[in-house]
């Protein structure tokens, strides 16, 4: 088991993003001691690596020109107006700030599926009211973090009603009866809310000191025009770009066609001026090309882990350590989803590895059809907060670092992993156990 590729690599990445070594630099070194650790051979390692980075590619052309996207509604000030109006809601209430933001991040994940693409446009015109109201950027991570992963983990809508599609599928697939009928939300609902109370225990306890930072100015490119409190036709133009952007999403199912739409919208209303578009783009890239990369290479990194077979290997050996106990079983499961999904980044892409091993491992034991389900569920989502490759936490950091005052693994990374990886484990034992 100490000599298994997959334990080795994750345990490497960690420490080296511990340790501040770059996230991308660190991927790429894990992959590389995964594919070692193996036996492959070095260029069949990195050509496992970059073979395996397209999975991505459209998620990091999604995040290049919602970047641009959001660099040319900063440009016309709409996002500083959308900012002003949040102030005037929340007062001077930090801890009202932080509910709010969780529950616009949720909205991304069911009532408008854009997951992370309202990051990079609301955020960073509100860290200046965030530095007044001397608010734990650790807090605000969390609060992020915790909608874009909670709402699809229990509400049947939006990106939920495909990951729990996913969990019954991979049920089905794998040998086990499923009533068609089913509904695994009614059982994972009681694993969110272990996240809901880490939420909690994040704004209230954990992050509830004030904390300082610099007054910094957010420089996401020079405005296309005067920034003025009323409404342009630079404003309406931006509006629209954001609106078409998200409902060509909504329509085709394709978010780089809706952010390439939403551009050409705010050119053809000159909120972004057609000379101007390079340095738009650059801009965007400027500030989401990094985690583009990220997502991509962590793809690669993925697909190392898969060929190395490395997966079933820990599962199967679990297996045989468990013996008859559920309790141990159920722990064990949910421990192996955590260290998977903190290497290749995803719930969603981790749930189908995972589960041709932990269904008939399930039914062997015991479990019923919603412990399964649970098991399979939580396994797959724990790791998504804390890794450092994924979205979920790449995205709150790209809005809270826009200054230059948020470090991505000891101020997104670990406190999400501890305030929502733990409740998960603790809330999906107990409730496989149950049900």
């Amino acid at each position: 088991m100490l000599t298994n590729p997959v334990l080795i690599s994750v345990v490497v990445m960690c420490l080296l993003c511990l340790f501040k070594v770059n996230v991308l630099l660190a991927i790429m070194i894990s992959a590389v001691v995964a594919g070692l650790t193996a036996g492959f051979s070095l260029s069949a390692t990195m050509g496992h690596l970059i073979g395996g980075m397209g999975g991505q590619s459209e998620t990091a052309l999604s995040y290049i020109l919602l970047g641009a996207l959001a660099v040319g509604i900063s440009q016309t000030g709409l996002a500083t107006i959308l900012a002003r109006k949040v102030e005037k809601i929340v007062g001077r209430s930090g801890k009202l700030f932080l509910v709010v933001i969780a529950a616009i991040a949720c909205c991304s994940q069911n009532i408008v599926p854009i997951h992370i693409a309202f990051i990079p446009i609301l955020i960073p015109p509100l860290l200046s009211i965030m530095n007044d109201l001397k608010i734990d950027r650790r807090a605000a991570a969390c609060a992020l973090t915790f909608g874009l992963k909670a709402p699809y983990i229990a509400i049947p809508a939006g990106f939920g009603l495909i990951f729990q599609g996913i969990i019954v599928k991979s049920l089905t697939d794998n040998g086990m009866m499923v009533d068609p009928e089913f509904q695994a939300w009614k059982y994972m609902v009681i694993p969110a809310l272990g996240m809901v109370c880490g939420l909690f225990i994040a704004i209230f306890v954990s992050y509830r000191k004030p904390r300082s930072y610099e007054t910094r100015e957010v420089n996401l490119g020079d405005a296309a025009g005067e920034v003025t409190d009323h409404f342009t036709m630079q404003h309406l133009g931006a509006g629209l770009g954001a609106v078409s952007a998200f409902g060509v999403q909504l329509a085709t199912g394709s978010l780089p066609l809706g952010a390439l739409c939403g551009l050409i919208i705010m050119v053809a209303f000159k909120a972004v001026p057609f000379l101007q578009m390079d340095g738009t783009m650059n801009n965007g890239i400027r500030l989401m090309g990094f985690i583009a990369f990220v997502m991509l290479v962590a793809s690669g990194f993925g697909n190392v882990i898969r060929e190395t077979g490395g997966v079933a290997a820990i599962v199967e050996g679990s297996a045989a350590v468990v013996g008859g106990s559920k309790f141990a079983a159920a722990f064990i499961m949910l421990l192996i989803g955590l260290l998977v999904t903190m290497g290749i980044g995803t719930s969603f892409g981790t749930i189908p590895i995972i589960a041709t091993i932990y269904v008939p491992l399930c039914a062997h034991l015991g479990f019923s059809v919603a412990a399964t389900a649970i098991l399979v569920g939580v396994a797959g989502a724990l790791g998504d907060a804390g890794s450092p490759a994924s979205d979920s936490t790449l995205g709150p950091t790209a809005g809270l670092n826009a200054d230059g005052q948020h470090n991505h693994i000891w101020d997104t990374c670990v406190p999400t992993f501890l305030h929502y990886n733990i409740p998960l484990i603790i809330f999906g034992t107990i409730a496989s156990l149950l049900v």
